[in-house]
């Protein structure tokens, strides 16, 4: 039988990177700052700059 979600072990919240080069050490943990979450899509921005997408929330940032 599945778990159902208030089986999920707690897991500490994922801080936004500071504003600078993302480094490979910040790819590995970058966050949405709006929601916290960890399902973020890195993506083309608009002057073909990058930018990131949280696929949970739907916040976009770069």
């Amino acid at each position: 039988m599945p778990a159902s979600r208030e089986h999920v072990p707690d897991l500490p919240p994922v801080t936004a990177p500071s504003p600078g080069p993302v480094t490979s050490d910040d790819r590995s943990r970058l966050g949405c700052p709006s929601c916290g979450s960890s399902h973020v899509a890195q993506v083309l921005g608009d002057n073909g700059g990058v930018s990131y997408v949280c696929t949970a929330c739907g916040h976009s940032w770069s």
